[in-house]
C-alpha cells in the first residue's frame, strides 16, 4: 500500500520549497518590520483597521509572515523594513559562539537555520554575520546530535528533541533510523542494508547534471 504523502524536504539557503511542509511552516513565522510608505488596504489583513479599505500609515510597526515580507521588501521602492529578530542579532551570536549547544533553539525558533537563511534575502548590513553564525551553530551541534542519536538505542527520546530546531529533529530521526536498520540486520532480521535516501537523491542529482 503506497503512502498517501511522501515527505518532501526543505529548500536549501534562499530559497523555498513550496512542496515542502516545513518551509509552508516556516514562511508563516513572523517578523518585525516597519512601513517605510503607506500601504493601502492592508490594515484589515493585518489586523490594524477595522475596514477592509483602511491602510496602514507610514512609519507604523508590524508583525508580518516571512512570505508576505518577502513580498513586499523592495530595496528600490522601500515599501517596508525588516528588522532582526532577537536571536540574529548581535547579542545572541555573541552567546551562539561561545557555546551554541547550551541555547533550546526549539523555544527560540523551531526553523532556525531555514528561517535565519531566508532572512539573507533582505538588504542587511549584519547579513555575512548572520551567515557565519548560522553555519558554525550548525557545525558546532551537528556532531552532538548524531552522537546522540546513535547512542539512544530503543530510549525515550523526547528530552534529547525537545530542544532542536525542526533540521536537526529530522537529522536526529535519520540518525535513529540508521542505528535500527543496523541493529535489525547485525540480527538477522533483514536481508541486506540498503543506501540512505539521502544518498540515493544525490545520486540520482549527480547523474542528471551529468547527462545534461
Amino acid at each position: 500500500m503506497s503512502e498517501a504523502y511522501f515527505p518532501v524536504g526543505p529548500g536549501l539557503g534562499l530559497e523555498e520549497n513550496f512542496l515542502s511542509l516545513d518551509d509552508i511552516l516556516m514562511s508563516q513565522e513572523k517578523l518585525p518590520s516597519r512601513a517605510e510608505s503607506t500601504l493601502p488596504r492592508l490594515a484589515f489583513a493585518l489586523g490594524q483597521g477595522a475596514g477592509a479599505g483602511d491602510a496602514i500609515a507610514e512609519g507604523s510597526k508590524l508583525e508580518i509572515p516571512l512570505w508576505l515580507a518577502k513580498g513586499l521588501h523592495d530595496s528600490k521602492r522601500r515599501i517596508i523594513s525588516v528588522e532582526l529578530p532577537k536571536i540574529y542579532k548581535e547579542a545572541w551570536r555573541t552567546v551562539f559562539s561561545a557555546d551554541a549547544n547550551v541555547v533550546d533553539l526549539h523555544k527560540m525558533g523551531p526553523y532556525y537555520y531555514g528561517f535565519g537563511s531566508q532572512l539573507l534575502n533582505f538588504d542587511n548590513p549584519e547579513n555575512p554575520e548572520i551567515a557565519q553564525t548560522i553555519l558554525q551553530t550548525f557545525i558546532s551541534r551537528f556532531r552532538r546530535i548524531m552522537d546522540s542519536s546513535q547512542n539512544a538505542y530503543n530510549e525515550d527520546t523526547s528530552a534529547l528533541v525537545a530542544r532542536l530546531d525542526e533540521l536537526e529533529r529530522a537529522l536526529f530521526q535519520a540518525g535513529q533510523k540508521g542505528l535500527n536498520d543496523f541493529q535489525c540486520w547485525e540480527k538477522g532480521q533483514a536481508s541486506q542494508i540498503t543506501a540512505s535516501s539521502l544518498v540515493q537523491n544525490y545520486g540520482k542529482r549527480k547523474f542528471t547534471d551529468m547527462d545534461s
